[in-house]
């Protein structure tokens, strides 16, 4: 038999309990945003690495006040959209503009792969840490990428997806610090695990 009391007490308890569970449901959904809407044939994306909330408040209060930022998730990262754009140089233009806030801003085309499908006999990578540049359909990023590292820079598949190769090495703090090298000069560099990707040639450029 319960103590007068009990009863209220208990339901408090149990209120506490469900709001405490859609509270961290909340959070859940909150942290994690949806995938990145690909750009459409003849658009530009303007896309800047925001891993945090105060990355993107960050950000937000640097762009101009009419700026339509979307928060997605774009090659396993969190990023936010800054911009659509008609134009390249325009892209361009406001990524540049990021840049100089400290930040990584990229600008992202409609996929497409012409050097891939040249190759005959591509060959998986194996096992280590890969690093990996997405160069937006833009040939010469292999060159500034060669450039910077002062290496050889390989075309890669990864998901489906081609990607310069920066590094492949079985040195996981060479790989983290390259990451962080290519990453602090404005590169929009990930590292992965080599065995998931693909070689498809061994120098991007011909």
């Amino acid at each position: 038999m319960y103590q007068r009391g009990a009863m209220p007490l208990l339901g408090l308890i149990v209120l506490s309990a469900v709001r405490w569970v859609m509270s961290m449901n909340v959070a859940v959904a909150q942290s994690t945003p949806p995938d990145c809407q690909p750009p459409r044939t003849g658009e530009y994306l303007v896309l800047v690495r925001s891993p945090t909330p105060e990355a993107q408040e960050k950000l937000r209060r640097a762009l101009p006040p009419n700026t339509n930022t979307i928060v997605c998730r774009y090659l396993n990262e969190t990023v936010t959209r800054t911009g659509t754009f008609t134009q390249l140089d325009n892209a361009n233009s406001q990524v540049q503009s990021i840049r100089s806030l400290g930040v990584a801003a990229f600008v992202v085309r409609p996929a497409t792969n012409p050097q891939a499908s040249t190759v005959a006999d591509p060959q998986p990578l194996g096992a280590g840490y890969a690093v990996l540049v997405e160069y937006f359909n833009r040939p010469e990023t292999a060159a500034q990428v060669q450039q910077f590292l002062g290496t050889d820079v390989g075309l890669t598949l990864y998901v489906q997806r081609p990607y310069l190769l920066a590094l492949h090495t079985s040195d996981q703090n060479k790989a983290t610090e390259t990451l962080k090298r290519l990453s602090d000069q404005g590169f929009y560099a990930l590292l992965v695990n080599s065995r998931q990707v693909t070689l498809v040639r061994p120098k991007a450029s011909p």
